[in-house]
């Protein structure tokens, strides 16, 4: 009986001179992001990845500069169990998986989310991702931002669309509700890393990663903005923290939102409404990308999920712009789409 080997893997990553200090297995799981720390660990103790050509200690203090080299074969991972999940799929071919993740599904296990997470139910429903990276998983959404997202089936379709993501032909657009009035369209052109003083959040700093978000004000509020927001680039938190950084905070945003002021002049239905909603008000509505086999532009688009347009319909009444304010009017249309 033949057995087939798994596929082989070779990876090569520059270690930046800001991590210098750091745990060759922490700085491992952020350049060969694909992969667990625990696989990450597994091969680095099997001499599978070597700190400029000499195998590696997990706990090793890496100086900056150094060049990580992963040579490995892609065996199943075996530390995330496959556990049944209901999921909404818009699309399944050979190469990739097209679904509409709902808010409050984690992506994957972290800290504090062992299981239960999207990762898990992939592997459920289709038990040939263990042995795809992350099962698959190309990019990710927070637990509480809602929407389309793409899963690779195959090495192939995941190299295809991991390069999409590094070049940027990956086109992403979103659908927000954030405070204020913001202009009707612009662009966020600010590097985004770990926060300075606080390392669970991100923020727009000087050494941070390049980042541009390119927004467009669908329909105003008398104090709230609905906007559509088209991503260049996909760092962690972007938009949350594009938005923060414009002075417009997303509403519902637990980590970089605000709280209506007490002496503000929005009414109490408005209030109301807004300190209602449980999560970031963030969609990712359309995902457009080049097919793995085919190399057709091909576009998937998740439906706004109803809590998101209960929201928007309820401050259409509820915090009318001062021009329609008793004129029943839902509020000008800034746009299409």
């Amino acid at each position: 009986m033949n057995t087939v080997m798994p596929e082989p893997l070779v990876l090569e990553q520059q270690v930046a001179a800001d991590q210098a200090g750091e745990r060759l297995d922490q700085v491992a799981a952020m350049l060969f992001s694909d992969f667990s720390r625990a696989r990450l660990q597994r091969w680095i103790r099997d001499g599978a990845l070597l700190v400029d050509g000499a195998p590696g200690r997990p706990a090793q203090r890496l100086s900056g500069g150094e060049w990580l080299r992963l040579e490995a074969r892609l065996e199943p991972e075996g530390d995330v169990i496959a556990q049944p999940m209901a999921l909404e799929v818009l699309h399944a071919d050979e190469q990739v998986i097209v679904l509409d993740k709902p808010a409050g599904l984690v992506v994957h296990p972290a800290a504090g989310h062992a299981d239960g997470t999207l990762q898990n139910g992939l592997l459920h429903r289709w038990p040939e991702l263990e042995s795809v990276p992350r099962s698959g998983i190309v990019h990710r959404l927070d637990k509480d931002t809602s929407g389309v997202m793409v899963v690779a089936r195959t090495l192939k379709a995941h190299a295809h669309l991991v390069a999409q993501l590094q070049d940027r032909r990956m086109g992403r657009v979103y659908e927000a509700v954030v405070h204020g009035l913001t202009p009707p369209r612009g662009t966020v052109d600010a590097p985004i890393g770990r926060h300075p003083s606080d390392r669970k959040r991100m923020a727009v700093v000087k050494n941070g990663k390049p980042a541009v978000s390119h927004y467009r004000r669908r329909t105003h509020f008398g104090h709230f903005s609905h906007l559509q927001v088209a991503l260049e680039s996909g760092r962690t938190h972007q938009i949350r923290v594009h938005v923060q950084h414009l002075g417009f905070p997303m509403v519902g945003d637990p980590v970089y939102g605000q709280r209506i002021p007490k002496k503000s002049d929005v009414s109490d239905a408005a209030r109301a409404v807004v300190e209602a909603f449980p999560r970031q008000a963030l969609h990712a509505r359309t995902l457009r990308l080049e097919h793995p086999d085919s190399g057709e532009v091909v576009s998937f688009t998740a439906p706004v999920p109803d809590d998101l347009a209960g929201l928007l319909a309820a401050l259409a009444e509820a915090d009318p712009p001062p021009a329609a304010a008793g004129a029943g009017s839902a509020g000008p249309r800034d746009g299409a789409g």
